[in-house]
Protein backbone atom coordinates (compact mmCIF):
# COMPACT_ATOMS: atom_id res chain seq x y z
CA UNK A 1 0.00 0.00 0.00
CA UNK A 2 0.92 3.62 -0.40
CA UNK A 3 -0.41 6.89 0.99
CA UNK A 4 0.75 10.47 1.26
CA UNK A 5 0.63 10.73 5.07
CA UNK A 6 0.76 7.70 7.36
CA UNK A 7 -0.73 8.57 10.73
CA UNK A 8 0.26 6.37 13.66
CA UNK A 9 -2.41 6.47 16.35
CA UNK A 10 -6.20 6.79 16.17
CA UNK A 11 -6.66 9.00 19.21
CA UNK A 12 -8.04 12.54 18.92
CA UNK A 13 -4.88 14.03 17.39
CA UNK A 14 -4.52 11.33 14.72
CA UNK A 15 -8.21 11.38 13.83
CA UNK A 16 -8.34 15.18 13.71
CA UNK A 17 -5.24 15.34 11.53
CA UNK A 18 -6.72 12.74 9.19
CA UNK A 19 -9.98 14.69 8.90
CA UNK A 20 -8.26 17.99 8.14
CA UNK A 21 -5.99 16.39 5.52
CA UNK A 22 -8.97 14.67 3.89
CA UNK A 23 -10.81 17.98 3.64
CA UNK A 24 -7.76 19.34 1.78
CA UNK A 25 -7.64 16.36 -0.59
CA UNK A 26 -4.54 14.79 0.97
CA UNK A 27 -4.59 11.00 1.19
CA UNK A 28 -3.92 9.48 4.60
CA UNK A 29 -4.17 6.13 6.38
CA UNK A 30 -4.35 5.73 10.17
CA UNK A 31 -2.72 2.76 11.88
CA UNK A 32 -3.75 1.98 15.48
CA UNK A 33 -2.49 -0.91 17.62
CA UNK A 34 -5.64 -1.05 19.76
CA UNK A 35 -9.26 -1.72 18.83
CA UNK A 36 -11.70 1.09 18.22
CA UNK A 37 -13.64 0.13 21.35
CA UNK A 38 -10.46 0.33 23.42
CA UNK A 39 -9.71 3.82 22.10
CA UNK A 40 -13.24 4.93 22.96
CA UNK A 41 -12.90 3.44 26.42
CA UNK A 42 -10.20 5.90 27.46
CA UNK A 43 -11.68 8.40 29.93
CA UNK A 44 -9.73 11.60 29.47
CA UNK A 45 -10.12 15.36 29.17
CA UNK A 46 -13.30 17.29 28.69
CA UNK A 47 -12.53 21.03 28.39
CA UNK A 48 -12.04 22.42 24.87
CA UNK A 49 -10.47 25.74 23.98
CA UNK A 50 -12.07 27.74 21.18
CA UNK A 51 -9.18 26.78 18.90
CA UNK A 52 -10.10 23.10 19.34
CA UNK A 53 -13.79 23.80 18.77
CA UNK A 54 -12.93 25.70 15.59
CA UNK A 55 -10.78 22.82 14.32
CA UNK A 56 -13.59 20.34 14.85
CA UNK A 57 -15.84 22.61 12.82
CA UNK A 58 -13.20 22.82 10.09
CA UNK A 59 -12.99 19.02 10.12
CA UNK A 60 -16.77 18.72 9.76
CA UNK A 61 -17.12 16.88 13.09
CA UNK A 62 -18.82 19.44 15.33
CA UNK A 63 -22.54 18.70 14.86
CA UNK A 64 -23.01 16.90 18.18
CA UNK A 65 -20.62 19.25 19.96
CA UNK A 66 -22.84 22.19 19.03
CA UNK A 67 -25.87 20.40 20.49
CA UNK A 68 -24.37 18.83 23.60
CA UNK A 69 -21.31 20.91 24.52
CA UNK A 70 -21.71 23.22 27.53
CA UNK A 71 -20.06 26.63 27.37
CA UNK A 72 -18.26 27.81 30.51
CA UNK A 73 -17.91 31.56 31.05
CA UNK A 74 -16.06 31.34 34.37
CA UNK A 75 -14.04 29.14 36.69
CA UNK A 76 -14.37 28.96 40.46
CA UNK A 77 -11.44 28.75 42.86
CA UNK A 78 -11.98 27.65 46.44
CA UNK A 79 -9.65 28.04 49.42
CA UNK A 80 -10.08 28.63 53.16
CA UNK A 81 -13.67 27.38 52.87
CA UNK A 82 -14.69 30.13 50.46
CA UNK A 83 -15.27 30.10 46.70
CA UNK A 84 -14.33 32.88 44.26
CA UNK A 85 -15.42 33.21 40.64
CA UNK A 86 -13.04 34.26 37.86
CA UNK A 87 -14.99 35.85 34.99
CA UNK A 88 -13.07 34.24 32.14
CA UNK A 89 -15.49 35.54 29.50
CA UNK A 90 -15.30 39.14 30.67
CA UNK A 91 -11.55 39.20 31.31
CA UNK A 92 -10.66 37.85 27.85
CA UNK A 93 -12.98 39.93 25.70
CA UNK A 94 -15.58 37.23 25.23
CA UNK A 95 -13.55 34.00 25.04
CA UNK A 96 -14.91 30.81 26.61
CA UNK A 97 -14.18 27.11 26.98
CA UNK A 98 -16.58 24.26 26.21
CA UNK A 99 -17.18 21.14 28.28
CA UNK A 100 -17.36 18.11 25.97
CA UNK A 101 -15.83 14.75 26.80
CA UNK A 102 -12.81 13.50 24.88
CA UNK A 103 -14.58 10.18 24.43
CA UNK A 104 -17.44 11.93 22.63
CA UNK A 105 -15.04 13.99 20.52
CA UNK A 106 -13.18 10.82 19.53
CA UNK A 107 -16.45 9.09 18.65
CA UNK A 108 -17.48 12.03 16.45
CA UNK A 109 -14.18 11.96 14.57
CA UNK A 110 -14.33 8.16 14.18
CA UNK A 111 -17.85 8.32 12.75
CA UNK A 112 -16.94 11.15 10.38
CA UNK A 113 -13.93 9.16 9.14
CA UNK A 114 -16.01 6.03 8.63
CA UNK A 115 -18.72 8.01 6.81
CA UNK A 116 -16.07 9.44 4.46
CA UNK A 117 -14.84 5.92 3.64
CA UNK A 118 -11.31 6.58 4.91
CA UNK A 119 -8.96 3.79 5.93
CA UNK A 120 -8.21 3.16 9.59
CA UNK A 121 -6.39 -0.04 10.47
CA UNK A 122 -7.21 -1.06 14.04
CA UNK A 123 -5.52 -3.83 16.02
CA UNK A 124 -2.31 -3.51 14.03
CA UNK A 125 0.45 -5.45 15.75
CA UNK A 126 4.24 -5.03 15.71
CA UNK A 127 4.01 -1.50 14.28
CA UNK A 128 7.41 -0.13 13.28
CA UNK A 129 8.58 2.89 11.30
CA UNK A 130 11.58 2.92 8.96
CA UNK A 131 13.73 5.22 6.83
CA UNK A 132 12.13 8.42 8.09
CA UNK A 133 15.54 10.07 7.81
CA UNK A 134 15.35 9.63 4.04
CA UNK A 135 12.84 10.24 1.28
CA UNK A 136 11.08 6.87 1.31
CA UNK A 137 9.66 6.32 4.80
CA UNK A 138 7.89 3.06 5.50
CA UNK A 139 5.52 1.69 8.14
CA UNK A 140 5.41 -2.03 8.83
CA UNK A 141 2.73 -3.83 10.84
CA UNK A 142 0.98 -7.15 11.28
CA UNK A 143 -2.77 -7.52 10.82
CA UNK A 144 -4.65 -10.82 11.17
CA UNK A 145 -1.35 -12.70 11.06
CA UNK A 146 -0.26 -11.07 7.79
CA UNK A 147 2.73 -8.73 7.45
CA UNK A 148 2.08 -5.42 5.69
CA UNK A 149 4.10 -2.43 4.48
CA UNK A 150 2.78 1.08 3.99
CA UNK A 151 4.93 3.42 1.90
CA UNK A 152 4.34 7.15 2.38
CA UNK A 153 5.77 10.65 2.01
CA UNK A 154 5.47 11.54 5.70
CA UNK A 155 4.78 9.85 9.04
CA UNK A 156 2.73 11.64 11.71
CA UNK A 157 3.47 10.21 15.15
CA UNK A 158 0.19 10.65 17.03
CA UNK A 159 0.60 7.49 19.07
CA UNK A 160 0.93 8.89 22.57
CA UNK A 161 3.54 8.91 25.30
CA UNK A 162 4.21 5.14 25.10
CA UNK A 163 4.00 4.91 21.31
CA UNK A 164 6.55 3.61 18.83
CA UNK A 165 7.26 6.87 17.00
CA UNK A 166 9.23 8.84 19.59
CA UNK A 167 10.86 5.61 20.75
CA UNK A 168 12.17 5.06 17.20
CA UNK A 169 14.16 8.31 17.17
CA UNK A 170 17.90 7.86 17.91
CA UNK A 171 18.62 8.85 21.50
CA UNK A 172 21.26 11.39 20.50
CA UNK A 173 18.77 13.20 18.24
CA UNK A 174 16.18 14.01 20.89
CA UNK A 175 16.19 15.79 24.25
CA UNK A 176 13.57 15.00 26.87
CA UNK A 177 12.54 17.23 29.78
CA UNK A 178 10.44 15.77 32.58
CA UNK A 179 9.07 16.44 36.03
CA UNK A 180 7.07 13.79 37.90
CA UNK A 181 4.85 15.13 40.67
CA UNK A 182 4.73 13.43 44.09
CA UNK A 183 0.98 12.74 43.99
CA UNK A 184 -1.77 11.56 41.70
CA UNK A 185 -5.39 12.29 40.90
CA UNK A 186 -8.11 9.89 41.93
CA UNK A 187 -10.96 10.49 39.51
CA UNK A 188 -14.48 9.14 39.26
CA UNK A 189 -17.09 9.46 36.56
CA UNK A 190 -20.74 9.31 37.63
CA UNK A 191 -24.14 9.71 36.02
CA UNK A 192 -25.11 12.64 38.22
CA UNK A 193 -25.69 16.32 37.37
CA UNK A 194 -22.65 18.54 37.97
CA UNK A 195 -22.51 20.53 41.17
CA UNK A 196 -21.66 23.61 39.09
CA UNK A 197 -23.08 23.29 35.55
CA UNK A 198 -21.47 26.43 34.15
CA UNK A 199 -18.04 26.52 35.80
CA UNK A 200 -15.16 24.23 36.69
CA UNK A 201 -14.41 24.32 40.41
CA UNK A 202 -10.80 24.11 41.64
CA UNK A 203 -10.26 23.73 45.38
CA UNK A 204 -7.17 24.11 47.53
CA UNK A 205 -7.51 22.72 51.04
CA UNK A 206 -5.31 21.48 53.86
CA UNK A 207 -6.48 17.98 52.92
CA UNK A 208 -5.30 18.44 49.33
CA UNK A 209 -6.60 19.46 45.94
CA UNK A 210 -10.09 18.75 44.58
CA UNK A 211 -11.73 19.40 41.21
CA UNK A 212 -15.40 19.41 40.21
CA UNK A 213 -15.97 19.20 36.47
CA UNK A 214 -18.50 17.79 34.04
CA UNK A 215 -18.88 15.89 30.81
CA UNK A 216 -22.51 16.86 30.25
CA UNK A 217 -25.50 18.15 32.19
CA UNK A 218 -26.13 14.59 33.39
CA UNK A 219 -22.57 13.25 33.77
CA UNK A 220 -19.93 14.56 36.17
CA UNK A 221 -16.20 14.06 36.64
CA UNK A 222 -14.66 14.62 40.08
CA UNK A 223 -11.08 14.37 41.30
CA UNK A 224 -9.14 14.46 44.56
CA UNK A 225 -5.40 14.57 45.07
CA UNK A 226 -4.05 11.33 46.51
CA UNK A 227 -0.67 9.67 47.21
CA UNK A 228 0.99 8.02 44.22
CA UNK A 229 1.00 4.64 45.97
CA UNK A 230 -2.69 4.75 46.89
CA UNK A 231 -4.78 1.71 46.04
CA UNK A 232 -8.04 2.16 44.15
CA UNK A 233 -9.62 -0.63 46.25
CA UNK A 234 -9.64 1.50 49.38
CA UNK A 235 -11.58 4.28 47.65
CA UNK A 236 -15.15 3.06 47.78
CA UNK A 237 -17.70 5.46 46.34
CA UNK A 238 -18.81 6.49 49.83
CA UNK A 239 -15.23 7.19 50.92
CA UNK A 240 -14.64 9.31 47.82
CA UNK A 241 -17.81 11.39 48.21
CA UNK A 242 -17.05 12.01 51.88
CA UNK A 243 -13.51 13.09 51.10
CA UNK A 244 -14.33 15.51 48.29
CA UNK A 245 -16.98 17.19 50.46
CA UNK A 246 -14.32 17.85 53.11
CA UNK A 247 -12.17 19.66 50.54
CA UNK A 248 -14.92 21.99 49.28
CA UNK A 249 -16.57 25.01 50.85
CA UNK A 250 -19.65 24.08 52.94
CA UNK A 251 -22.19 25.50 50.48
CA UNK A 252 -20.80 23.59 47.51
CA UNK A 253 -20.32 20.42 49.55
CA UNK A 254 -23.96 20.46 50.57
CA UNK A 255 -25.08 20.64 46.91
CA UNK A 256 -23.16 17.66 45.52
CA UNK A 257 -25.45 14.95 44.18
CA UNK A 258 -23.78 11.58 44.63
CA UNK A 259 -24.22 8.32 42.79
CA UNK A 260 -22.41 5.11 41.89
CA UNK A 261 -19.22 5.58 39.89
CA UNK A 262 -19.10 4.21 36.35
CA UNK A 263 -15.32 4.63 36.13
CA UNK A 264 -12.68 5.13 38.78
CA UNK A 265 -8.92 5.44 38.35
CA UNK A 266 -5.76 6.97 39.77
CA UNK A 267 -3.58 8.94 37.34
CA UNK A 268 -0.01 10.13 38.03
CA UNK A 269 0.88 13.71 37.16
CA UNK A 270 3.89 14.64 35.06
CA UNK A 271 5.25 17.41 32.89
CA UNK A 272 7.13 16.18 29.82
CA UNK A 273 8.47 17.70 26.59
CA UNK A 274 10.55 16.11 23.82
CA UNK A 275 12.57 18.37 21.51
CA UNK A 276 12.57 18.68 18.56
CA UNK A 277 9.29 17.38 17.14
CA UNK A 278 10.53 16.73 13.59
CA UNK A 279 13.02 14.10 12.44
CA UNK A 280 13.27 14.09 8.66
CA UNK A 281 9.88 12.94 7.41
CA UNK A 282 8.66 11.98 10.93
CA UNK A 283 6.60 14.55 12.85
CA UNK A 284 5.50 14.06 16.46
CA UNK A 285 2.19 15.50 17.68
CA UNK A 286 0.21 15.42 20.91
CA UNK A 287 1.18 13.15 23.78
CA UNK A 288 3.95 11.60 21.68
CA UNK A 289 5.84 14.86 22.19
CA UNK A 290 4.50 16.39 25.39
CA UNK A 291 2.50 15.72 28.55
CA UNK A 292 1.06 18.30 30.93
CA UNK A 293 -0.50 17.75 34.34
CA UNK A 294 -4.27 17.89 33.82
CA UNK A 295 -4.75 20.85 36.16
CA UNK A 296 -4.80 23.41 33.36
CA UNK A 297 -6.88 21.31 30.90
CA UNK A 298 -4.21 21.72 28.22
CA UNK A 299 -3.36 18.19 27.05
CA UNK A 300 -6.03 17.67 24.41
CA UNK A 301 -5.92 21.31 23.39
CA UNK A 302 -2.15 21.28 22.88
CA UNK A 303 -2.56 18.19 20.70
CA UNK A 304 -5.15 20.08 18.64
CA UNK A 305 -2.84 23.04 18.12
CA UNK A 306 -0.04 20.67 17.04
CA UNK A 307 -2.46 19.21 14.51
CA UNK A 308 -3.38 22.68 13.25
CA UNK A 309 0.27 23.52 12.62
CA UNK A 310 1.00 20.13 11.07
CA UNK A 311 -2.06 19.95 8.81
CA UNK A 312 -1.38 23.48 7.57
CA UNK A 313 2.24 22.52 6.87
CA UNK A 314 1.23 19.42 4.88
CA UNK A 315 -1.34 21.44 2.92
CA UNK A 316 1.30 24.05 2.08
CA UNK A 317 3.67 21.29 0.95
CA UNK A 318 1.19 19.62 -1.39
CA UNK A 319 -0.88 22.59 -2.56
CA UNK A 320 1.55 25.52 -2.50
CA UNK A 321 4.78 23.58 -3.05
CA UNK A 322 6.53 25.16 -0.08
CA UNK A 323 8.14 23.46 2.91
CA UNK A 324 8.25 26.57 5.11
CA UNK A 325 5.54 25.18 7.41
CA UNK A 326 7.24 21.80 7.72
CA UNK A 327 10.58 23.43 8.48
CA UNK A 328 9.11 25.67 11.19
CA UNK A 329 6.71 23.08 12.65
CA UNK A 330 8.77 22.06 15.67
CA UNK A 331 9.74 25.61 16.64
CA UNK A 332 6.19 26.92 16.33
CA UNK A 333 4.72 24.06 18.35
CA UNK A 334 7.32 24.18 21.10
CA UNK A 335 6.84 27.88 21.75
CA UNK A 336 3.17 27.29 22.50
CA UNK A 337 3.84 24.02 24.32
CA UNK A 338 6.28 25.55 26.79
CA UNK A 339 3.83 28.34 27.57
CA UNK A 340 1.16 25.75 28.31
CA UNK A 341 3.66 23.70 30.34
CA UNK A 342 4.45 26.79 32.42
CA UNK A 343 0.76 27.49 33.06
CA UNK A 344 -0.03 23.88 33.96
CA UNK A 345 3.00 23.67 36.29
CA UNK A 346 2.04 26.96 37.96
CA UNK A 347 -1.59 26.01 38.51
CA UNK A 348 -0.57 22.58 39.79
CA UNK A 349 1.93 24.15 42.20
CA UNK A 350 -0.68 26.64 43.40
CA UNK A 351 -3.50 24.22 44.12
CA UNK A 352 -1.94 21.00 45.40
CA UNK A 353 -0.62 19.99 48.78
CA UNK A 354 3.09 19.17 48.45
CA UNK A 355 4.55 16.76 51.04
CA UNK A 356 7.71 18.79 51.65
CA UNK A 357 6.26 22.29 52.13
CA UNK A 358 4.20 21.85 55.29
CA UNK A 359 2.21 24.63 56.90
CA UNK A 360 4.40 27.37 55.44
CA UNK A 361 3.74 26.18 51.92
CA UNK A 362 0.00 26.09 52.57
CA UNK A 363 0.05 29.69 53.85
CA UNK A 364 2.03 30.85 50.79
CA UNK A 365 -0.49 29.17 48.50
CA UNK A 366 -3.38 30.85 50.30
CA UNK A 367 -1.67 34.24 50.06
CA UNK A 368 -1.12 33.82 46.34
CA UNK A 369 -4.69 32.62 45.83
CA UNK A 370 -5.95 35.66 47.74
CA UNK A 371 -3.92 37.90 45.42
CA UNK A 372 -5.16 35.99 42.38
CA UNK A 373 -8.85 36.45 43.13
CA UNK A 374 -8.55 40.11 44.21
CA UNK A 375 -6.23 41.41 41.48
CA UNK A 376 -7.73 42.02 38.06
CA UNK A 377 -4.28 41.77 36.47
CA UNK A 378 -3.62 38.37 38.08
CA UNK A 379 -7.12 37.12 37.25
CA UNK A 380 -6.71 38.26 33.64
CA UNK A 381 -3.43 36.37 33.30
CA UNK A 382 -5.14 33.21 34.58
CA UNK A 383 -8.13 33.71 32.26
CA UNK A 384 -5.99 34.33 29.17
CA UNK A 385 -4.05 31.12 29.69
CA UNK A 386 -7.13 29.11 30.62
CA UNK A 387 -9.04 29.89 27.41
CA UNK A 388 -5.88 29.23 25.37
CA UNK A 389 -3.16 31.49 24.08
CA UNK A 390 -3.44 32.42 20.38
CA UNK A 391 -1.75 30.33 17.72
Amino acid sequence: MRTQVAIIGAGPSGLLLGALLHKAGIDNIIIERQSGDYVLGRIRAGILEQITVDLLKEAGADARLKLEGTVHHSIDIGFKNQRHSIDVHGLTGGKVVTAYGQTELTRDLMEAREAAGLTTIYEAGEVSIHDFDGKQPLVRYVKDGQHHELACDFIAGCDGFHGVCRASVPKDAITEFERVYPFGWLGILAEVPPVSPHAIVYANSERGFALCSMRSLTRSRYYVQCPLDDKIEKWTDDVFWDEIRRRLDPDLASRIITGPSIEKSIAPLRSFVAEPMRFGSLFLAGDAAHIVPPTGAKGLNLAASDVKYLSSAFIEHYKEKTDAGLDSYSERCLRRIWRAERFSWWLTSLLHRFPDTGGFGQKIQEAELDYLVTSQAASTALAENYVGLPL
